[in-house]
């Protein structure tokens, strides 16, 4: 599938959550066990405008801050969240973003499309894991469901070893195909805020 054409719906799927949250959930727990709803916010925030860039370095360069930074003490930072996030996608639904290679922080080149996949997976499993936190629901059509799946098969050994995915969570084959990728990502589908 040609991911360029599904990023625009990722990253409004993202959107939609991410203004659906509160201050009040900021200290919430959610599936990402080492992250509270507040961090994962700032995560996504920090990693949507890092990956935006790099696709063909047109936009700005993204703020020079850290992880860590709390972008959520800012005016309006759900507005501008659904800025940055709707410029990454405008520059990733271009085809020439996913050819080449690109870098995110200085330290080193990547293949241009494993760089995009890492976006998608940022809006599709964090957008995902901050709506179960939150009593939300992230609207997944086929289209995207088929393309985080097929990114997160393709990379899921290499990011279960070096951390980024957790074990794999067994999801019947009958289930949709959004929980099979997110059992895929080590999360499970049945999830729920408080538990």
């Amino acid at each position: 599938m040609e991911l360029a054409a599904v990023m625009t719906r990722a990253s409004a799927a993202a959107v939609d959550i991410v203004r659906g949250v509160r201050p009040g959930d900021f200290g919430g727990r959610t599936p990402c066990q080492e992250m509270t709803v507040g961090a994962l916010v700032n995560h996504l925030i920090l990693w949507t405008a890092v990956r935006g860039h790099a696709a063909g370095l047109r936009q700005s360069p993204p703020e020079q801050v850290a992880e860590g930074y709390d972008f959520t003490a800012e005016p309006d930072w759900a507005e501008r969240y659904a800025e940055r996030s709707a410029a990454a996608a405008a520059v990733w639904s271009e085809p020439r973003a996913w050819a080449g290679e690109t870098g995110l922080t200085g330290g080193g080149l990547m293949p241009a499309p494993f760089v995009g996949g890492i976006l998608l997976c940022e809006w599709l499993l964090h957008g995902w894991d901050l709506a179960v936190a939150t009593g939300q629901d992230l609207r997944v059509d086929d289209d995207l469901a088929a393309a985080v799946y097929e990114n997160v098969a393709a990379r899921a050994e290499t990011a279960r070893r070096y951390g980024v995915f957790g074990p794999e969570v067994a999801v019947p084959r009958a289930a949709p195909l959004f929980d099979r990728a997110l059992g895929l990502a080590g999360r499970d589908p049945s999830w729920k805020r408080g538990t």
